[in-house]
Protein backbone atom coordinates (compact mmCIF):
# COMPACT_ATOMS: atom_id res chain seq x y z
CA UNK A 1 0.00 0.00 0.00
CA UNK A 2 1.26 3.46 -0.89
CA UNK A 3 -0.15 6.93 -1.42
CA UNK A 4 0.43 6.58 -5.16
CA UNK A 5 -1.37 3.24 -5.37
CA UNK A 6 -4.33 4.57 -3.37
CA UNK A 7 -4.64 7.67 -5.54
CA UNK A 8 -4.40 5.64 -8.75
CA UNK A 9 -7.10 3.25 -7.53
CA UNK A 10 -9.32 6.15 -6.50
CA UNK A 11 -9.00 7.79 -9.91
CA UNK A 12 -9.69 4.50 -11.68
CA UNK A 13 -12.84 4.10 -9.58
CA UNK A 14 -14.01 7.61 -10.45
CA UNK A 15 -13.23 7.07 -14.14
CA UNK A 16 -15.28 3.90 -14.14
CA UNK A 17 -18.20 4.69 -11.83
CA UNK A 18 -18.25 8.47 -11.34
CA UNK A 19 -17.24 10.78 -8.52
CA UNK A 20 -20.28 9.91 -6.40
CA UNK A 21 -19.01 6.33 -6.11
CA UNK A 22 -15.81 7.40 -4.35
CA UNK A 23 -15.75 6.69 -0.61
CA UNK A 24 -13.09 5.26 1.65
CA UNK A 25 -15.21 2.16 2.16
CA UNK A 26 -15.62 1.64 -1.59
CA UNK A 27 -11.97 2.42 -2.20
CA UNK A 28 -10.98 -0.09 0.47
CA UNK A 29 -12.96 -2.74 -1.40
CA UNK A 30 -11.08 -1.87 -4.58
CA UNK A 31 -7.74 -2.17 -2.81
CA UNK A 32 -8.66 -5.24 -0.77
CA UNK A 33 -8.16 -3.51 2.57
CA UNK A 34 -10.12 -1.91 5.38
CA UNK A 35 -11.10 1.73 4.97
CA UNK A 36 -9.05 2.56 8.07
CA UNK A 37 -5.90 1.47 6.23
CA UNK A 38 -6.41 4.36 3.81
CA UNK A 39 -6.46 6.84 6.69
CA UNK A 40 -2.88 5.88 7.52
CA UNK A 41 -1.91 7.53 4.23
CA UNK A 42 -4.64 10.17 3.86
CA UNK A 43 -6.13 11.47 7.15
CA UNK A 44 -9.42 12.38 5.48
CA UNK A 45 -11.15 12.50 2.11
CA UNK A 46 -10.07 16.10 1.49
CA UNK A 47 -6.43 15.00 1.48
CA UNK A 48 -7.28 12.20 -0.94
CA UNK A 49 -9.04 14.64 -3.26
CA UNK A 50 -5.94 16.86 -3.21
CA UNK A 51 -3.92 13.81 -4.23
CA UNK A 52 -6.24 13.27 -7.20
CA UNK A 53 -5.85 16.92 -8.17
CA UNK A 54 -2.07 16.46 -8.10
CA UNK A 55 -2.40 13.30 -10.17
CA UNK A 56 -4.35 15.25 -12.78
CA UNK A 57 -1.78 18.06 -12.80
CA UNK A 58 1.01 15.55 -13.35
CA UNK A 59 -0.79 14.31 -16.44
CA UNK A 60 -1.30 17.86 -17.71
CA UNK A 61 2.41 18.64 -17.60
CA UNK A 62 4.23 18.99 -20.92
CA UNK A 63 8.01 18.96 -21.23
CA UNK A 64 8.99 22.30 -22.76
CA UNK A 65 11.63 22.27 -25.48
CA UNK A 66 14.14 25.14 -25.42
CA UNK A 67 13.55 26.01 -29.08
CA UNK A 68 9.84 26.71 -28.55
CA UNK A 69 8.78 30.35 -28.30
CA UNK A 70 6.14 31.52 -25.81
CA UNK A 71 3.30 30.93 -28.30
CA UNK A 72 4.25 27.31 -28.82
CA UNK A 73 4.76 26.79 -25.10
CA UNK A 74 1.29 28.10 -24.33
CA UNK A 75 -0.13 26.04 -27.17
CA UNK A 76 1.45 22.83 -25.89
CA UNK A 77 0.43 23.55 -22.30
CA UNK A 78 -3.16 24.15 -23.41
CA UNK A 79 -3.30 20.87 -25.29
CA UNK A 80 -1.81 19.09 -22.29
CA UNK A 81 -4.55 20.53 -20.07
CA UNK A 82 -7.30 19.49 -22.46
CA UNK A 83 -5.90 15.97 -22.83
CA UNK A 84 -5.82 15.63 -19.04
CA UNK A 85 -9.45 16.71 -18.75
CA UNK A 86 -10.61 14.33 -21.47
CA UNK A 87 -8.70 11.47 -19.84
CA UNK A 88 -10.73 11.91 -16.63
CA UNK A 89 -14.10 13.46 -17.58
CA UNK A 90 -15.86 12.25 -14.43
CA UNK A 91 -13.36 14.00 -12.17
CA UNK A 92 -12.75 17.15 -14.20
CA UNK A 93 -15.85 19.09 -13.01
CA UNK A 94 -14.45 18.82 -9.47
CA UNK A 95 -10.98 19.81 -10.68
CA UNK A 96 -12.38 22.83 -12.54
CA UNK A 97 -13.66 24.58 -9.41
CA UNK A 98 -10.96 23.41 -7.00
CA UNK A 99 -8.34 26.01 -6.15
CA UNK A 100 -4.87 24.73 -6.90
CA UNK A 101 -3.38 25.30 -3.46
CA UNK A 102 -1.24 22.17 -3.19
CA UNK A 103 2.47 22.41 -3.93
CA UNK A 104 1.91 20.72 -7.31
CA UNK A 105 -0.90 23.15 -8.07
CA UNK A 106 1.15 26.21 -7.17
CA UNK A 107 4.05 24.89 -9.25
CA UNK A 108 1.75 24.38 -12.25
CA UNK A 109 0.40 27.94 -12.01
CA UNK A 110 3.92 29.29 -11.58
CA UNK A 111 5.02 27.49 -14.72
CA UNK A 112 2.29 28.97 -16.93
CA UNK A 113 2.81 32.49 -15.57
CA UNK A 114 6.54 31.95 -16.07
CA UNK A 115 6.04 31.35 -19.80
CA UNK A 116 4.51 34.81 -20.10
CA UNK A 117 6.92 36.66 -17.81
CA UNK A 118 9.93 35.09 -19.49
CA UNK A 119 8.50 36.22 -22.85
CA UNK A 120 8.72 39.81 -21.62
CA UNK A 121 5.15 40.45 -20.52
CA UNK A 122 4.71 42.59 -17.42
CA UNK A 123 3.54 41.08 -14.16
CA UNK A 124 0.09 42.54 -14.70
CA UNK A 125 -0.09 41.24 -18.27
CA UNK A 126 1.10 37.79 -17.22
CA UNK A 127 -1.57 37.64 -14.50
CA UNK A 128 -4.30 38.85 -16.85
CA UNK A 129 -3.42 36.53 -19.70
CA UNK A 130 -3.03 33.60 -17.32
CA UNK A 131 -6.58 34.15 -16.09
CA UNK A 132 -7.94 34.53 -19.62
CA UNK A 133 -6.24 31.34 -20.77
CA UNK A 134 -7.65 29.60 -17.70
CA UNK A 135 -11.17 30.81 -18.51
CA UNK A 136 -10.91 29.38 -22.00
CA UNK A 137 -9.37 26.05 -21.05
CA UNK A 138 -11.72 25.43 -18.12
CA UNK A 139 -14.81 26.36 -20.12
CA UNK A 140 -13.78 24.29 -23.11
CA UNK A 141 -12.97 21.25 -20.99
CA UNK A 142 -16.20 21.52 -19.00
CA UNK A 143 -18.17 21.76 -22.22
CA UNK A 144 -16.48 18.63 -23.59
CA UNK A 145 -16.71 16.61 -20.38
CA UNK A 146 -19.95 17.75 -18.77
CA UNK A 147 -21.72 20.09 -21.20
CA UNK A 148 -22.76 19.43 -24.78
CA UNK A 149 -20.91 16.13 -24.70
CA UNK A 150 -23.48 14.82 -22.21
CA UNK A 151 -26.51 15.70 -24.35
CA UNK A 152 -29.69 17.52 -23.23
CA UNK A 153 -30.05 18.33 -19.56
CA UNK A 154 -33.50 19.98 -19.53
CA UNK A 155 -36.50 18.07 -18.21
CA UNK A 156 -38.25 18.66 -21.54
CA UNK A 157 -35.60 19.45 -24.17
CA UNK A 158 -36.68 21.09 -27.40
CA UNK A 159 -36.76 18.46 -30.13
CA UNK A 160 -34.51 18.57 -33.17
CA UNK A 161 -37.63 18.79 -35.33
CA UNK A 162 -38.79 21.92 -33.51
CA UNK A 163 -35.36 23.47 -33.78
CA UNK A 164 -35.26 22.76 -37.52
CA UNK A 165 -38.58 24.57 -38.02
CA UNK A 166 -38.39 27.47 -35.58
CA UNK A 167 -34.72 28.16 -34.85
CA UNK A 168 -33.01 28.31 -38.21
CA UNK A 169 -29.68 29.74 -37.06
CA UNK A 170 -29.17 27.05 -34.43
CA UNK A 171 -30.28 24.38 -36.89
CA UNK A 172 -27.66 25.54 -39.40
CA UNK A 173 -24.89 25.54 -36.79
CA UNK A 174 -25.93 22.37 -34.96
CA UNK A 175 -23.89 19.86 -37.02
CA UNK A 176 -20.72 21.65 -35.95
CA UNK A 177 -21.55 21.23 -32.26
CA UNK A 178 -20.98 17.48 -32.55
CA UNK A 179 -17.94 15.74 -30.97
CA UNK A 180 -16.31 15.28 -34.36
CA UNK A 181 -15.73 19.04 -34.43
CA UNK A 182 -14.55 19.51 -30.83
CA UNK A 183 -10.85 19.29 -31.68
CA UNK A 184 -11.00 21.81 -34.52
CA UNK A 185 -13.14 24.19 -32.46
CA UNK A 186 -10.71 24.01 -29.55
CA UNK A 187 -7.72 24.68 -31.77
CA UNK A 188 -9.43 27.61 -33.49
CA UNK A 189 -10.31 29.22 -30.18
CA UNK A 190 -6.83 28.67 -28.79
CA UNK A 191 -5.20 30.26 -31.84
CA UNK A 192 -7.56 33.26 -31.59
CA UNK A 193 -6.59 33.64 -27.93
CA UNK A 194 -2.85 33.44 -28.59
CA UNK A 195 -3.16 35.85 -31.53
CA UNK A 196 -5.08 38.25 -29.30
CA UNK A 197 -2.35 38.16 -26.67
CA UNK A 198 0.27 38.80 -29.35
CA UNK A 199 -1.76 41.66 -30.86
CA UNK A 200 -2.15 43.30 -27.46
CA UNK A 201 1.60 43.18 -27.04
CA UNK A 202 2.26 44.67 -30.49
CA UNK A 203 -0.15 47.49 -29.74
CA UNK A 204 2.11 48.59 -26.90
CA UNK A 205 5.32 48.56 -28.92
Amino acid sequence: MSRERIAAAAMALVDREGLAALSTRRLGEELGCEAMSIYHHYPNKAHLMDALIDLMLGQAQVAMEPQWDWRERLRRAAHGFRAMALRHPAFFPFFAVHRLNTRAGVAYIDGIIGILREAGFSDREAATYFREIGYYLTGAALDETAGYAKGPSSAEPVSNETIAVHFKHLAAAAPYFQPAHFQATFETGLEILIAGIEHSRQGQD
